[in-house]
């Protein structure tokens, strides 16, 4: 097992692995930028070391900084947590030189599955459903017309080093899709300093789906169920449950069964998360994240199992500690993302936090960095905190989510929680009947 552990993030995801490596008897190091100075996984790690200026390109996308605050501190290991150098394949790879461990996935496998083009042909290739499109990166408007007519209008042009809905367009009729390209080209250029794209089917009415898989980097692999993340804005996730409304027993095991075998030929090593679009009892593959996910503790909630412990263990080649018939799935879970924006615009609502109380009692946990007086910085994203409800049932998992929306207060700044009361009293969500475009409908809707 590691000696100590340098936590490469900020916010509640920081204090999140913070609080795993304590529980293994591992010592911890924060870094942290001079506007996260008062941040509570400062105050509470071993160590700390400022790593630059507000900016995260100057601290925490600092591969230098970090590097160097590892070998002040001596610190053996790195988590990267989620977001920032997380599926960074290079950062990876400088700390596997200078004697590090990382605790993730192997670059080779970041790199495969952070292009969209080479993540769905190695998909494919492991056994796993895809969505109709392009073979790789059209070339030009006559291949892009050629392929579109092929698997049918809609189709969805995407950047094959896209992420968070850049670089996407739709391209309803074959008079639209000259100028999708276009549009979609110059985004990916912008966002991600490559305009390349690819075709996909749009499907119209899909659910988002996801397969929580951990991996020994020895060709054991399991999976941990699904998440549904359908209730999104601007392809951003607000709300994740699991299990699925959508999905039965069978259907769950088999697309769980299919990504454990694919991960266990791949080798992968870690945690990792296997995205689809699902629509008419069929899962088409859209990417595959190589790091904790924002949402994983529903996934935590309805299993047992500690994901950040997993992630260690197996890094520090221990194995997982668990195997497929160990795995047993409990009840139900819900997490809300809070973020500190205005609930109807999503405008950023950064200041200082006047009060705050987070809620209590069986089946409430809170993951958040902020406490009374600490003041939310802009320079980053707007997630404060996670509220995850789990209950025997999902009705009774909703009755608790609503009484701890009713005890949360967060008083300063704007909040996404009055959102959430309010999804809670629509009949939709109630019945579980959403797919991802339910939410910018529900949100179009005049008052």
């Amino acid at each position: 097992m590691f000696s100590k552990v340098l936590i490469a993030n900020r916010g509640e995801i920081a204090l999140r692995v913070l609080r795993a490596c304590k529980e293994l008897g591992i010592q911890t190091v924060a870094v942290h930028s001079t506007a996260d100075q008062n941040a509570m996984h400062v105050r509470l790690a071993d160590e700390s070391v400022c790593i630059g200026p507000p900016p995260s390109r100057d601290s925490y996308l600092n591969i230098h900084q970090i590097v160097a605050a590892c070998e002040i501190t001596g610190a053996d290991a790195v988590h990267p947590g989620y977001g920032f150098l997380s599926e960074n394949a290079k950062f990876a790879e400088i700390l596997e030189a200078h004697g590090l461990t990382f605790i993730g996935p192997t670059s080779e496998h970041i790199r495969i599955m952070g292009d969209k083009i080479t993540a769905k042909k190695t998909a494919e290739a492991l056994g796993i459903p895809v969505v109709p499109g392009s073979e790789g990166e059209v070339q030009d408007d006559a291949e892009a017309a050629r392929i579109a007519e092929e698997i049918g209008y809609p189709v969805l042009i995407k950047a094959t080093a896209g992420g968070g809905g850049r670089g996407m367009k739709v391209a309803r009729t074959p008079a639209d899709l000259s100028e999708a390209l276009s549009t979609a080209r110059s985004e990916a250029g912008s966002a991600f300093g490559n305009d390349s794209v690819y075709l996909e089917k749009y499907l119209g009415k899909p659910r988002h789906i996801e397969i929580q898989v951990l991996g020994d980097g020895q060709g054991n692999a399991i999976h941990l169920g699904e998440r549904d993340c359908s209730l999104q804005r601007r392809h951003q996730k607000v709300w994740e449950e699991a299990n699925s409304p959508a999905l039965n027993e069978e259907q769950r095991a088999r697309i769980g069964q299919i990504c454990a075998e694919a991960m266990s030929k791949l080798k992968y090593r870690g945690a990792g998360t296997i995205e689809f679009l699902y629509e008419n009892g069929e899962f088409y593959f859209i990417e595959m994240n190589t790091r904790l996910q924002v949402e994983h503790p529903v996934t935590e909630a309805i299993t047992g199992i500690d994901l950040v412990h997993e992630q260690i263990r197996v890094a520090s080649g221990g194995g997982l500690s668990v195997r497929q018939e160990d795995v047993r799935f409990h009840g139900h879970a819900i997490e809300c993302r809070i973020n500190a924006e205005d609930p109807r615009t999503f405008v950023p609502s950064p200041g200082t936090v006047t009060h705050y109380h987070t809620p209590g009692g069986l089946g409430v946990r809170v993951d958040s960095a902020v406490y009374q007086g600490y003041a939310i910085p802009p320079y980053y994203d707007s997630l404060i905190g996670k509220l995850i409800v789990h209950g025997r049932t999902r009705v009774e998992c909703m009755m608790r989510l609503r009484r701890a929306l009713d005890e949360f207060v967060v008083d300063g700044i704007k909040t996404t929680i009055p959102l959430f009361r309010e999804l809670l009293n629509n009949p939709d969500i109630a019945n579980g009947d959403y797919d991802i475009h339910w939410l910018e409908k529900f949100l179009k809707e005049p008052e």
